[in-house]
């Protein structure tokens, strides 16, 4: 059988996609904790390094539901003899599925809904499949967005998936090609980075693939070390897999959620497997660049058990095993200008001898390197990384990105790349394609897209004379880091026109919590009806210790919003501060659903506790991703 890509409809049960808001996230990347003696000087200088200040110009995708019906979403799927890959272009690129077809077997954890939840760097994120991540720490902006996704083809005539966007955070192009060789057994996916900025960027990827977990499910990794992460105390170097009398190989027996990142000796092959009692499943192995290798579980507590179902269901139980440029997902690595970074992973089906798998450690170590090696040579990733230069582009269009790119290339920021075509610009794109034409930003409320970028702050640092620019040039003065500057900027923005947009990000700025209440009520009042500045503005009052105040704003909402599941909560938090439990136990009695509740979120196990005492959490209300 010769290889092949086509397009297709997937069929799912899933939730509406999410929608974008307009207010620009503002806040940046805090560093993690970690013990002095874990660290090396690399990871010492790369923890330190690259943390936005901000995650302008990206605005959240918290507006979606629960509320699940059939769904066909476009697809592309590539298939040979022994594997068929379904990749989701509108999804950020996301591997949706890996068969292996002589057996029928489901590689990954193929998530049966498709159901948002609020795990990215924007809110919504989808548990399930292989994940692409680039840009800063955490699933990235594009997640949830589509790509662009055009037809190549390889020297031999194989059909190549080529997908890319341009990536605004990091001003970088991400390019993802897939093709599966005629007889081959692995998935070969080639990702370059090119950074085409004038000066060195902080460049983060891991490549995350969910897969199913049960007890007898074993991960396996050439390495003896890892660091270890569990969310509730820094970062540890601890011996793997046996920790506090645990083998944490088996994440189906371990009770806590924790990240393990595996310490691989520079000289051995980067891979990483997850096996089933029969000693087979998935393995995903790179070049040498992809550095990182990691273990994720969600835990057996009755949180972590929650957490599964909220994001995949009742039969959902998945782990998540993950590939990185840096050692662990804390770290940015600097990447120097004008530069171009590859690399080929793979991806198939491993079968080792099962009672070496799950045998001592160096047993299955060495089981499955030895089954790897046969699977897919070191050598064979070598010579894709060579093949995959010879990559043509063809004119078929499959799948549309944003146009931000086109808007970049148009103004001469952007050098167009071989084989990349980024189309038009949409309407997002026009106020800038006008600023760069015509020296003036026009003014638009709500305010254009944000931006980012030296260029537009060059503009804008020259023309700026309305509310609308002074805004702008407030956020990309954030951005980069210069809170003072904006301040400044935000401040001229209100002096023209006071706007709920500036007077947030004022609040934002603000050196009490009592100065943001403030700031945040005056925003609310001029935009009543703009649920996601509700939420901030009662999140404020609520930090300045003002419940009674919470209270009368969520009184005086449609009953649309007060029934909207986060502002439930803010009244229920709220009648607890200011002593009314009883109207805080029966709201939880009635029934909060908050669809986009945060991981590592405390709030709705917090708020049981602090209304009924000594009382066992419910499962509804438990997202604790620790031992209970």
């Amino acid at each position: 059988m010769s290889s092949s890509l086509r397009t297709g409809v997937l069929r799912i049960e899933g939730a509406s996609d999410p929608v974008a808001g307009v207010l620009p996230i503002l806040r940046g990347i805090t560093p993690v904790a970690v013990e002095s003696d874990a660290l090396d000087e690399e990871m010492r200088r790369n923890l330190g390094y690259g943390n936005p200040s901000a995650l302008i110009p990206y605005t959240r995708q918290g507006e979606y539901d629960r509320v699940r019906g059939e769904r066909e979403l476009p697809s592309v799927v590539l298939e040979n003899e022994h594997l068929t890959a379904t990749f989701l272009p509108g999804y950020g690129g996301r591997l949706w599925s890996l068969v292996h077809r002589p057996t029928g077997r489901e590689l990954l954890h193929r998530n049966a809904i498709l159901q948002p939840a609020n795990l990215a760097l924007r809110d919504a994120w989808l548990a399930g499949g292989v994940e692409w991540n680039f840009g800063t720490t955490g699933h990235w902006p594009l997640t949830c967005e589509p790509l662009h996704a055009i037809r190549a083809t390889a020297p031999d005539g194989t059909p190549v998936l080529r997908m890319y966007e341009f990536e605004r955070l990091r001003r970088m192009v991400v390019q993802i090609d897939a093709w599966l060789p005629p007889g081959s057994p692995a998935l070969y996916v080639h990702v370059s980075l090119h950074n085409r900025n004038a000066e060195e960027t902080p460049v983060y990827w891991w490549s995350n693939i969910a897969v199913p977990e049960t007890a007898h499910t074993r991960v396996v990794a050439p390495a003896d070390r890892a660091f270890q992460f569990d969310y509730v105390s820094e970062m540890k170097h601890v011996e793997f897999p046996v920790l506090d009398g645990a083998d944490r190989s088996y994440s189906g027996r371990v009770s806590r959620a924790a990240d393990y990142f595996f310490d691989t000796p520079a000289a051995q092959r980067r891979w990483i497997a997850s096996l089933d009692e029969t000693g087979s499943g998935l393995v995903q192995t790179s070049t040498d660049r992809l550095r990182g290798r990691k273990l994720f579980c969600w835990g057996t507590a009755s949180g972590g058990k929650h957490w599964q179902e909220w994001l995949s269901g009742p039969e959902g139980n998945y782990l998540e095993i993950q590939a990185g440029l840096a050692r662990t997902q804390l770290e940015h690595l600097p990447m120097p200008a004008g530069e171009t970074w590859s690399w080929v992973e793979a991806y198939g089906m491993l079968a080792a001898d099962p009672a070496a798998v799950h045998g001592s450690w160096d047993e299955a170590r060495e089981a499955a390197g030895a089954a790897l090696e046969a699977l897919v040579p070191s050598s064979a990733l070598e010579q894709a990384l060579e093949w995959a230069a010879g990559f043509e582009e063809t004119s078929e269009s499959l799948s549309a990105g944003s146009g931000w790119g086109a808007l970049e290339i148009g103004v001469g920021e952007l050098d167009p790349l071989p084989g990349l075509p980024f189309g038009a610009l949409g309407s997002l794109q026009q106020p800038w394609a006008q600023l760069a034409s015509t020296g003036r930003l026009p003014v638009s409320d709500p305010p254009a897209a944000p931006i980012a970028g030296p260029r537009w702050r060059e503009a804008l640092e020259k023309s700026a004379d309305d509310w609308h620019a002074f805004y702008h040039l407030g956020l990309l003065r954030l951005a980069d880091g210069e809170q003072d500057a904006a301040l400044d900027a935000f401040r001229s923005s209100v002096r023209q026109l006071a706007t709920p947009w500036a007077l947030r990000a004022l609040a934002f700025l603000a050196t009490s919590v009592d100065e943001a209440a403030d700031l945040m009520e005056q925003a609310h009042q001029l935009r009543p009806d703009l649920r996601e500045l509700t939420f901030e503005v009662l999140d404020a009052l609520l930090a300045a210790g003002r419940p009674a105040q919470a209270l009368a704003l969520i009184e005086a909402l449609s009953d649309v919003d007060r029934a909207h599941g986060r502002i439930r909560l803010s009244e229920a938090n709220a009648a607890h501060a200011g002593g009314d439990d009883e109207r805080a136990r029966r709201l939880l009695a009635e029934g909060i659903h908050v669809d986009n509740v945060r991981e590592g979120e405390f709030s709705l196990d917090a708020l049981w506790l602090a209304v009924h005492p000594g009382t066992p959490v419910p499962a509804e209300y438990d997202f604790r991703m620790t031992d209970c």
